[in-house]
């Protein structure tokens, strides 16, 4: 009777050692892809606060895993619609950067910015009257491309 019971403990172990492995490599994959979402985000999106610790240092049971699994997975939808959301925003400006420069007296004094296109740098796009005053009354209108950041200064 004593050999069955220790095959049985061997064989429940071997299964929890196994589930072990199986959530870890799920928290590992959810971890990869929040963190991969993150980094291809421009501007970058905020990952959110870090996951607890539960506790401190130590071996987590499986219910534990299992919750630290469950509360990744949300945090990598949530991120994974405000990316959709960023995407959907710089689409839009996009579009609205091809209207300002097909017709740049429509949208007078409008100005769309790098970041708003999901483009890195300090660039602004902006529709002025050319020739600066003469051009406002008499209807010239152009989209001009900022110079990008500007210089450092002294503090």
């Amino acid at each position: 009777m004593a050999a069955i019971d220790q095959i049985r403990a061997t064989i429940e172990q071997c299964d929890e050692r196994a589930a072990r492995q199986t959530l870890r490599d799920q928290i590992a994959r959810l971890e990869h892809r929040h963190a991969a979402i993150v980094a291809a985000s421009c501007p970058r999106l905020d990952p959110g606060p870090p996951v607890s610790s539960l506790a401190g240092p130590r071996l987590l049971t499986l219910g534990e895993l299992e919750r630290v699994r469950d509360a990744l997975a949300g945090r990598l939808a949530n991120v994974r619609d405000e990316a959709d959301a960023q995407l959907l925003r710089q689409a839009s400006s996009r579009a609205l950067l091809e209207r300002m420069q097909a017709d740049p007296a429509a949208y007078k004094w409008l100005r769309v910015s790098n970041a708003q296109l999901g483009e890195p740098g300090c660039k602004h796009f902006h529709v002025r009257p050319r020739l600066g005053p003469i051009g406002l009354l008499a209807g010239w209108w152009h989209v001009k491309v900022s110079s990008g950041c500007p210089l450092a200064s002294a503090p």
